[in-house]
């Protein structure tokens, strides 16, 4: 059984329950992707299956991508990512298209995106140091103070937190709740934000390690007096 599907970040939004709470969502265009490869342990060493995410805008691809999707029997897409499988039911084969409907609502989903790129960062909005005085003749305001010991170690450490290139990393939203799925037009809404910004290449999966889901009980109200 295939355990996740690829999408795109359509937007946010707000969705109104019964009892009148709203919960922030995100829309995602899950979908509908084909498997465009089957990975097996005799001759990869595990099992997965390789999704092509089909988009209305053709795409254009070399010879040696040209015979892997012929030998698949499926169009070139453009959009290709890795998804694991999950023991039991029929095994996927080159050309099943796989839909939102591999989720239901209720169901906890992790989110694999690409976080908004912000360019070059000093330290105090990269990781949030606080920073220097600003007053009474100071001029450290917003460096980053030592980077290490000159005697010894001599050298700067391995992670050492400082001014670089913030964000357009990978980013894994997990335990999202899923509020609804919409078979007919493949959207599927989430609770919450998911990393990336609108149109960007979304990973779903089946949460690796979900959590169960609280609900709220009222406890009974006491009597006063005499039992």
């Amino acid at each position: 059984m295939v355990t996740g599907l690829i999408g795109r970040k359509v937007g946010m939004t707000q969705l109104f329950a019964a009892d009148g709470t709203v919960s922030p969502a995100t829309v995602l265009k899950a979908g509908p992707c084909v498997v465009a490869q089957v990975k097996t342990v005799d001759r990869d060493g595990y099992e997965a299956v390789q999704l092509g995410l089909v988009e209305a805008k053709p795409t254009k691809e070399n010879k040696p991508a040209q015979g892997h999707f012929k030998k698949a029997g499926v169009p070139p897409t453009r959009v290709r990512r890795e998804v694991t499988l999950k023991a039991g039911g029929d095994p996927p084969k080159a050309g099943d298209q796989v839909n939102v409907t591999i989720f239901a609502d209720g169901e906890r989903v992790d989110v694999i995106g690409t976080s908004r790129g912000k360019g070059f960062q000093g330290v105090v909005k990269r990781h949030h140091f606080r920073g220097g005085r600003a007053t009474h003749g100071s001029m450290f305001h917003r460096a980053p103070g030592s980077i290490g010991a000159s005697s010894y170690p001599s050298r700067v450490v391995r992670g050492m937190r400082m001014a670089g290139h913030m964000g357009n990393a990978q980013v894994t939203t997990r335990n999202v709740k899923v509020l609804r799925v919409d078979a007919d037009n493949n959207l599927l809404l989430v609770e919450g934000s998911v990393p990336g910004g609108p149109n960007s290449v979304v990973v779903i999966r089946k949460a690796v390690a979900a959590k169960p889901i609280k609900v709220a009980q009222v406890e009974p109200v006491k009597k006063k007096g005499k039992k």
